[in-house]
């Protein structure tokens, strides 16, 4: 499985390079650099079995019933970007090591490129539409990880802000086109799908497919008019910029152009959109890279102009036209990625990249001069270069092409106009840098990198002049390989002899490098003066400005929308929500109703309807003392609760009653810790207050009719009778295939097993959130920071003092039981937590009943015995056992990939122990493993997150009470019971709670 190993190595290379020290930087970029250099190797051995038009093809099962499958496909196209992404990722790592300062962090660099590189392969390797759409969009999440390397820069952050807000909306209209044309040919499986040209073209969501696609392709690639992203991520560091736009990040949306050039092409709107999109790039950023006083930003509009190239030749729609665009696809790789690094080497030793203040550097580095006039010539197609062959190509085709008029002769002019820019640019580059008398006031003394610093533009170069000179021998059986994938058959007849004779693209040729010439004369006093300082005719057009107009036109519409709609008031909030799924649940019905179905109803039990009116009334008995009592309506809530928990064994539902009874304990305590931050009560207020009557009838009303709306649907559902198959499917399959007679916990680790994982990641990111914002909360402490004689308890708390019942609900939220008993009850709920885990397969229980079991006997030991106590005797860390049961879960499902089933298919063994006998063993235990340490770890990590603010407030109003002055009001009182009650309980709970 060599193209799974070269996948995931990069992936694992990153984890281990984030792990390492920041100093160890040697250690970093030669574990990056023998992992890409490795992938090479192994990349490169895979040739001879693509080159004569094979396919490399490798499955792992995900989803095969839906059709879903992980495949890796190489063929010659894929081979040859694989190639340039791991090639050229090798020589970056090697430029990197030396380009980095000892204070830059190493390992986040290199875990970040290594993470990029994985993304990048994963698009160039995917044979499945929907995998292709999930690694391109890691690969602008990585990428803008990388963009914002230097997060201290404010260049840097808006930079990759920017390039993930455009890429990042173009990969959902790309994952929406994909599903469209998946859709048409009826299968996500690329070999179908290109194998269905005549079908796609044919079906009327053609147009919206190819749109979608296309959004997607060129927002990737900084096709106008998303070409304005690109120039602001030259914030990133030199070695990204290199890596990213020259044959990663932004060849990303070329190559999907040319993976499904023998699906979409061919068309009038595959013609006017990809072609008329490509030419407009072409002219607009060649034009606008002649006037960039920015080294890099030069480089970053010439790389705009050049895949609009490539995009152009794409569109055209001819065979020969996109072997031109395949081979101009290496030809940039290798000479933009030699020009990003020697653009580096001279800010790295001159200390800036300001073209008017560079000059005469081939004094102080002479290699460096040579190389980087070299590359720039390659770029601007001089011949005996590699740039020369894939430009006469393109000249060539849009000589001979066979449109109307207009596009017959504007083409080939708009052609020689692109060259012409390409050469002034390329002159500037080379004359103004490296020419001309020395700077004498640069940051720096100019001189020679690092010797092996240069070796990756070295290499590169040479690339350069060993295809332009023997592009036979070097480059034909690759080129070969790889734009046989693209035409979609057999190659049309093409050259790479370095000479035609005199013909139409020489005489381009010819205009081109004279023409570039003389505009760069003409420009050059203008540009050295200072005269021109913005791009003529294109900066009131500013793509970047309206781009943030439009973000700061959406900005101010959400916050009116918010404040509109929007309320901090969680009743409010609930009510929407409430009335919301009212309205989503009633639609439906009133437009075509819901009949109850034929099943023959049950006799009704006395003792069900005495259950039922228990629950009801403690429901109603709970809302009413939420306005005394909230110690009594929470007792009463959880009678509600123990009703619906019986409701679930009546009904047969063991399973579902455990699960009720442990979360009532859990959300208990929770409310319990959360009863400090809830608002003061007042009932003379309460009574008085105006419009209370009318809200409390609307929320009632609105409870009666969501609750006799679902109460309705589950009778509704109940009455019917369901298919045979439907209903016995899982009772006939838990024993044979889920190796357990528990039908629930085999649906939930088995069956189901992916929804459980999902929702556990769910589970773990709330607990997370959650600790998140609580670790950083405080109280208010205004009143801390007065001298002691200016202080004063807050009117609210003054008003509560009065009422004994607030110091009743604090001191017996936390005054239950005994410390004692309590310490005693964790052995016991441990041991009932190991028997409902261990009987839950083929008995009542479970792995997520199990840990909500154990919480609750560890958050007690928290509530009684204090943080302090509990960490000294068993000490927790609730995180790494969320990170135990992600990993544990996440290594079940992955470890059936060894034997070559889908994800999370459970295997049972039958074990001969000693004494034990024979032990029923599923794989499925091991999940279940994963899911009680996360539940356990979840709920200590909200539990004890809450509880630290509650205890903290105890703390300020303990401290309050003894060192605040009193109004005169609350000093009467201070001798009755009530002051003293609620005193005593602050003062009490503070010192049970010390160590929180």
């Amino acid at each position: 499985m060599p193209l799974v190993h070269i996948l995931l190595l990069p992936f694992l290379g990153s984890l281990l390079a984030a792990i390492l020290p920041a100093n160890a930087r040697n250690t970093e970029s030669t574990l990056a650099g023998l992992i890409a250099l490795w992938c090479t190797v192994q990349m490169a051995l895979l040739f001879p079995e693509i080159s004569q038009g094979g396919v490399l093809r490798h499955e792992i099962a995900w989803l095969p019933q839906f059709g879903l499958q992980l495949v890796l496909r190489l063929d010659g196209f894929a081979w040859m970007f694989a190639m340039l992404v791991l090639g050229i990722g090798t020589l970056v790592v090697l430029y990197a090591r030396y380009y980095l300062s000892p204070a830059d962090p190493a390992p986040r660099f290199f875990a970040f490129l290594l993470a990029f590189m994985g993304a990048m392969l994963g698009v160039v390797l995917s044979g499945n539409l929907i995998q292709l759409a999930f690694f391109w969009e890691l690969t602008s999440l990585f990428s803008f990880l990388l963009i914002g390397y230097w997060h201290h820069r404010q260049d840097a952050r808006r930079g990759a802000r920017m390039a993930l807000t455009v890429t990042g909306a173009g990969g959902l209209a790309l994952l929406a086109g994909l599903l469209v044309l998946g859709h048409i040919v009826g299968s996500y499986d690329l070999d179908h799908v290109l194998a269905a040209a005549s079908q796609v073209q044919a079906h009327p969501l053609y147009l919206t497919a190819l749109v979608l696609i296309l959004l997607g392709a060129l927002t990737k690639s900084a096709q106008f008019p998303f070409h304005f992203w690109l120039p602001r991520a030259m914030a990133a560091p030199t070695p990204v910029s290199s890596y990213l736009h020259s044959a990663t990040m932004v060849k990303a949306g070329v190559f999907l152009l040319a993976r499904l050039w023998p699906v979409l092409s061919g068309t009038e709107p595959w013609f006017w959109l990809v072609g008329g999109a490509g030419l407009i790039t072409l002219l607009l950023g060649g034009f606008a890279a002649m006037f960039q006083n920015d080294l890099k930003g030069l480089l970053a509009y010439s790389t705009i102009s050049h895949l609009g190239l490539i995009t152009l030749l794409l569109g055209l729609g001819s065979p020969l036209a996109a072997v031109a665009a395949v081979f101009h696809t290496m030809n940039h790789a290798t000479f933009k990625a030699s020009l990003f690094m020697a653009a580096g080497i001279v800010d790295h030793e001159s200390g800036t990249r300001d073209l008017r203040r560079l000059s005469g550097l081939r004094h102080a580095m002479p290699i460096t001069a040579t190389l980087a006039m070299v590359a720039s010539a390659a770029m601007a197609g001089v011949p005996l270069l590699n740039g020369f062959l894939s430009k006469e190509m393109f000249f060539a085709e849009t000589v001979f092409i066979d449109a109307t008029p207009l596009v017959r002769w504007g083409l080939p002019v708009a052609a020689t106009l692109a060259g012409m820019f390409s050469v002034a640019y390329s002159l500037r580059l080379t004359l103004e840098v490296f020419c001309g008398p020395p700077a004498q006031d640069l940051p720096h003394a100019p001189h020679e990198p690092p010797r092996w610093m240069r070796v990756p533009v070295e290499l590169l170069v040479l690339t350069c002049l060993l295809v332009g000179t023997l592009p036979g021998q070097v480059i034909a059986p690759f080129l070969n390989a790889a734009a046989a994938p693209v035409v979609g058959g057999a190659l049309p007849a093409f050259s790479l002899a370095l000479w035609h004779g005199w013909n139409a693209p020489v005489v381009m040729s010819l205009l081109a490098l004279l023409g570039g010439t003389l505009l760069y004369r003409a420009l050059r006093p203008a540009q050295r003066s200072g005269r021109i300082t913005r791009t003529p005719l294109l900066a009131r057009w500013d793509g970047e400005q309206i781009f943030q107009a439009l973000l700061a036109h959406l900005s101010r519409a959400a916050r009116q929308g918010r404040r509109l709609l929007g309320t901090r008031r969680l009743q409010w909030q609930m009510l929407w929500l409430v009335l919301a799924a009212l309205v989503a649940g009633a639609a439906p019905l009133l437009l075509h109703g819901l009949r109850l179905g034929q099943r023959a109803s049950l006799p009704l039990s006395s003792a069900f309807v005495l259950l039922w009116l228990l629950g009801g009334l403690c429901a109603i008995a709970a809302a009413w003392q939420a306005k005394f009592h909230r110690l009594a309506a929470l007792t009463l809530l959880g009678g509600a609760g123990l009703a619906t928990c019986i409701t679930f064994l009546w009904f047969s539902a063991p399973d579902l009653a455990l699960t009720q009874i442990a979360v009532e304990l859990v959300t208990t305590v929770l409310i319990l810790l959360g009863l400090r931050w809830l608002p003061q009560r007042n009932e003379a207020l309460h009574l008085r207050a105006r419009g209370t009557r009318r809200r409390r009838l609307r929320d009632l009303l609105l409870a009666l009719a969501a609750g006799a709306g679902m109460a309705w649907l589950a009778f509704a559902m109940m009455s019917r009778d369901f298919p045979e198959s439907t209903s016995t499917f899982f009772l006939e399959r838990a024993l044979s295939e889920g190796g357990g007679t528990n039908v629930v916990n085999v649906m939930l680790v088995d069956f189901r097993g992916f929804d459980t994982f999902g929702e556990i990641v769910v589970l773990a990111i709330v607990a997370l959130t959650v600790y998140a914002l609580l670790r950083r909360f405080r109280p208010a402490r205004e009143s801390m920071d007065l001298p002691p004689q200016q202080r004063a308890v807050p009117a609210d708390l003054q008003t509560d003092l009065l009422n004994p019942r607030h110091a009743q609900d604090t001191a017996v939220g936390y005054l239950m039981v005994p410390a004692v008993l309590v310490r005693l009850l964790l052995p016991l709920a441990t041991l009932v937590a190991a028997y409902i885990f261990l009987r839950g397969h083929n008995e009542p229980g479970g792995g997520f009943v199990a840990g909500l079991v154990l919480s609750v006997g560890l958050i007690l030991q928290y509530i009684i015995s204090g943080t302090e106590w509990v960490e000294a005797h068993m000490p927790l860390s609730p995180r790494r056992w969320i990170a135990a049961g992600l990993l544990c879960a996440l290594a079940t499902g992955v470890g059936a990939f060894a034997w070559g089933y889908p994800f999370l298919t459970t295997h049972t063994a039958h074990l001969h122990l000693p004494w034990l006998g024979e032990v029923h063993v599923a794989s499925a235990l091991f999940f279940d493993i994963g899911v009680f340490a996360l539940v356990v770890g979840a709920t200590l990590l909200i539990l004890t997150a809450l509880a630290h603010q509650s205890i903290r407030g105890h703390r300020w109003h303990a401290r309050l009470l003894e060192e605040a002055d009193f109004t005169p009001e609350i000093q009467a009182k201070t001798g009755s019971s009530a002051y003293r009650t609620s005193a005593s309980s602050y003062k009490l709970n503070s010192k049970i709670q010390g160590g929180l």
